[in-house]
């Protein structure tokens, strides 16, 4: 008996399964969204949404534009507006979620223009491509043979080809070939257009750390008005690098104010006279004269002065018993821009009392309306025109504790509420006054409407990067104008002498072309047409003529 041998092939261990660390894993995903985050996909995304961020801007009042429309806005809608208020839709330009996406855009187009930028530089270096092995399968292919030898044809084909990127080279077989290329200005135009937008992003984002915006009221009356400081502004919207202490000096006198008004009411024009005073003028006093429109600004020490709308001061006068009497001429907040209804508070101190607290006591407020063009339904003023045709005022006069040393802020345009709901302000006489009227107090003190004045808002802006911002505007549009219109194209020629006329004294060499369009813009079959017919036709004319 035979004995039998069983052999058992050794077997391979399974391979242990990758794993990754905590560290690569993490690695990994940044990786990925480094890659995401930088693709033109994302930057197009992104610059969506940020228009899309801003609508809120331009659909809902803003708190740094109109503060008194977003809190009529909030307290319109309820729960609605506050909800709003939280998410920051009235101070959008601001808000947390605008500023990522902004930040994130320039993060994007940045990580996407910089490779994109290596690539282009080497492409530029590179030159045109080989020719292809075999040109007929190129969507724009001919075959000709032509009479004359190929350096005849290559000086014919150098010629018509004046302008393009070419390369001339030699095969080792003898054949020789042309490698053209035009339109690379396309790909330029590209860059240039991403560069304008990162270069207006990164511009924007300076001009709101270093630019600042500022309103005032003056009164049309020969006033002044002074850049000197946040104090002279009614209102002072400051860059984020701005405290204010350096502004550009320059000062403004308004010397006369003009609005046109059709006859149903509406504005044609506002024109205010003012001069101005900025620089070495400064210094010898001189005033220059300049005619301020709306849309049209006074431009000087780098800032820009606008007219923004008008309204009316009444000028009002108190006369206390012991004869003393005080004059006051106080802006008035136009209600109602249709016709200019205006509301305000004109306060004074009484004169000869030295006690502070019977001073306070005894301070008197004229508030209530005015109307430009007075209209009366019953004893209710309204105003029926907004140019100052028929002035009257509808006032109440109150006396008491205004509440102005409290420590408190106060508007201009209104007395302190609080005070009235606590009984230290109280109304001691109602009247409506044409000019030139008064009334008399309980105690003998009367106040008289005198006459009115007309007041401009004037806006100061200063942007020190507008100049750059037009700039990069300008240069985006014309990297988005060669990226669209210009067709970016290649041509191939491949030139080979005929060897069957070698013998013979008639020489002819065969010409193949091929031409490629690296864009779906139509035009270039016409375009690959002429140039071979140029190449073709005109090669043995120039060789009989030699």
């Amino acid at each position: 008996m035979s004995e039998k041998t069983t052999t058992t092939e050794p077997t391979e261990s399974p391979r242990p399964a990758y794993r990754q660390t905590p560290v690569r894993r993490a690695l990994a995903f940044l990786r990925n969204t480094w890659r995401g985050l930088t693709s033109m996909r994302t930057a197009l995304v992104l610059l969506f949404l940020l228009a899309l961020a801003a609508l809120p801007g331009a659909l809902l009042p803003q708190w740094d534009l109109n503060a008194a429309k977003t809190e009529e806005y909030i307290a319109e809608y309820g729960w609605w507006g506050r909800l709003l208020d939280r998410l920051q839709f009235f101070d959008v330009y601001s808000s947390a979620w605008f500023s990522a996406i902004y930040l994130l855009l320039m993060v994007s187009l940045i990580g996407c223009l910089v490779p994109r930028t290596g690539e282009y530089l080497r492409a530029m270096r590179a030159g045109p491509p080989l020719t292809p092995r075999n040109l007929s399968r190129l969507p724009h292919h001919t075959r000709a043979e032509v009479e004359g030898d190929p350096d005849e044809v290559l000086a014919v084909v150098r010629r018509r080809l004046r302008g393009w990127r070419v390369a001339e080279r030699t095969q080792d077989d003898g054949t020789r070939t042309v490698s053209a290329e035009r339109g690379y200005l396309r790909e330029t135009g590209n860059l240039v257009f991403h560069f304008g937008m990162l270069g207006l992003i990164a511009t924007f984002a300076l001009g709101a750390m270093y630019s600042y915006e500022g309103q005032v009221i003056v009164h049309a009356d020969g006033h002044e008005f002074c850049n000197s400081g946040v104090f002279a502004y009614d209102s002072f919207d400051p860059g984020l690098r701005v405290d204010g202490t350096q502004l550009s000096p320059f000062c403004v006198r308004v010397n006369d104010f003009e609005a046109d008004f059709t006859d149903a009411g509406q504005p044609i024009s506002y024109e205010a006279d003012i001069q101005y005073q900025s620089g070495a003028d400064l210094e010898s006093g001189t005033w220059r004269d300049y005619h301020l429109e709306v849309n049209e600004p006074l431009r000087t020490a780098g800032d820009r002065v606008y007219l923004l709308g008008h309204g009316y001061a009444p000028t009002f006068t108190v006369t206390w018993p012991d004869g003393e009497s005080r004059t006051q001429t106080i802006q008035w907040r136009p209600t109602d821009v249709t016709t200019m209804l205006s509301q305000g508070a004109t306060k004074f101190d009484p004169p000869g009392i030295s006690d502070s607290v019977e001073r306070r006591k005894n301070q008197l407020a004229v508030t209530g309306l005015f109307a430009p063009t007075a209209a009366f339904h019953g004893n209710i003023l309204t105003s029926s025109f907004p140019d100052l045709t028929d002035p009257a005022v509808a006032v109440d006069v109150m006396r008491g504790e205004l509440g102005v040393e409290s420590g408190r802020s106060q508007s201009i345009f209104e007395i302190d509420q609080r005070m009235v709901d606590a009984g230290r302000l109280e109304r001691v006489a109602r009247e409506n006054l044409r000019v030139g009227e008064s009334i008399t107090l309980d105690d003998g003190t009367t106040v008289s409407f005198d006459g009115v004045r007309r007041w401009v808002s004037l806006q100061v802006s200063h942007d020190p990067t507008q100049g750059w911002m037009l700039g990069f505007a300008i240069v985006m549009f014309a990297g988005l104008g060669a990226s669209l219109f210009v067709k970016r194209r290649r041509f191939w020629v491949r030139v080979t002498p005929d060897g069957d006329g070698a013998d013979s004294d008639l020489r002819r060499t065969v010409v193949e072309l091929g031409g490629l369009a690296r864009t779906d813009q139509a035009g270039y079959g016409e375009e690959f047409t002429a140039i071979a017919r140029d190449i073709l036709e005109r090669t043995p004319q120039e060789r009989k003529a030699r």
